[in-house]
């Protein structure tokens, strides 16, 4: 196995102490968002033999397995992230496999550069994902039951949302909810910045189940995404549990530590809460306009000591192993290719020693034993 040199990446929205917190380094006072660990070539690990993109290429099959290379192809299909949330991130949703295939090739032949800051998609590749909670862990997952959503505006008290309020009530429920969004988003921004502003304000003096929109609204004043989110659930996650986020589903992070798990892409479109771009036709066309509930993962137990995070996506498995004190010796041998990570304690994994926030790559097929009390979260793939 390989023990894993990691990128953070310092978005503007990342926390300045939750990952130095995490590896008991001091913080630089910037933020620390996300350090990532897999092949994704804007921020490859890096191993005693190169990168793992050199070493996964160098020879796939011996990395990843036949079987793993049969399915996926030879690259590693998961990124496997540390997550730091110090600020919201922005409202978005991701593409189904077909509808990323088509958006990238449409976008290649119309020769839109790869670096466009309009351009969609990057890959051709769906992103699901699943964020695991290490601390409390605040997000917006799914849209609420239109009416349950027209109650939440009409309870701010503020006139000029009536309008949102009384389509969200008099249309059926992939309509209303996607008549709401499209006049949101839509909007001009000086016009509905005024509305905003009062919905910001009535949610900081309600509170209570308000209080995180007032907090979203703090941070992106006057930004119509403020009254999307409203449409969405609220979530806080406890320690250990997870949200899985299929295609279309709209959600953000808040705030808050995880670990989280993707499918090896960049494809995202954007709703709000970013000054980034936000193509409202082709978003349009890929959000799934039906209300549920976020759907709260907690793991199953499985064979000696694994808990599993059950998703319907073969491009990951994630799952969760708390080693207790003076425990035997535990083989996570498997014929497909694995990133451990320690999040708590201290964790032998070969002959590597892992403190939290450290991780090892694992090929395919190689021997993987690991002991010590703590915390160790498995990445691999299902073939």
């Amino acid at each position: 196995m390989d023990r894993l040199d990691n990128t953070v990446r310092p978005y503007a929205w990342g926390s300045t102490t939750a990952i130095p917190r995490l590896l008991g380094v001091e913080p630089s006072g910037e933020p620390q968002a996300e350090m990532w660990m897999g092949t994704h070539p804007g921020a490859p690990s890096r191993t005693g033999r190169g990168t793992l993109v050199e070493v996964v290429e160098a020879d796939p099959e011996r990395e990843l397995g036949a079987a793993a290379v049969a399915k996926f192809g030879p690259r590693l299909p998961f990124l496997l992230k540390i997550l730091a949330a110090g600020a919201p991130l922005s409202l978005q949703v991701h593409p189904d496999l077909k509808q990323a295939r088509d958006g990238h090739a449409d976008e290649e032949r119309r020769g839109v550069p790869i670096d466009a800051p309009h351009r969609n998609y990057k890959d051709a590749n769906h992103k699901p994902e699943l964020i695991c909670a290490l601390t409390e862990f605040d997000g917006l997952c799914g849209f609420r039951d239109p009416r349950r959503a027209a109650d939440v505006l009409e309870g701010l008290g503020v006139a000029s949302l009536k309008p949102y309020v009384d389509l969200l009530r008099a249309q059926p429920e992939d309509a209303a909810l996607r008549e709401v969004l499209t006049a949101l988003l839509t909007a001009d921004r000086e016009e509905i910045a005024g509305t905003v502003a009062e919905a910001a304000d009535a949610c900081a003096r309600l509170g209570g189940a308000y209080a995180p929109y007032a907090d979203i609204a703090r941070h992106h004043p006057g930004d119509p995404g403020v009254l999307a989110a409203m449409l969405l659930h609220h979530v806080r996650l406890q320690p250990g549990e997870a949200l899985f986020l299929g295609a279309g589903i709209p959600h953000a992070y808040l705030s808050g530590l995880g670990v989280e798990i993707m499918a090896n892409s960049d494809n995202v479109l954007r709703c709000g809460l970013t000054p980034k771009h936000v193509d409202v036709p082709e978003l349009l066309r890929v959000v799934r306009f039906a209300s549920g509930g976020p759907g709260v993962l907690r793991p199953e137990a499985a064979a000696d000591g694994e808990e599993v995070y059950d998703t319907p996506i073969d491009e990951f498995r994630l799952s969760r192993y708390v080693l207790p004190e003076g425990g035997e010796v535990r083989d996570l041998s498997a014929g497909t290719p694995q990133i451990l990570l320690c999040t708590a304690g201290c964790v032998r994994a070969g002959e590597y020693e892992l403190a939290p926030g450290r991780s090892v790559f694992v090929p395919a097929g190689e021997k993987a034993e690991v002991s010590g009390a703590g915390t160790l979260f498995r990445a691999t793939v299902v073939v």
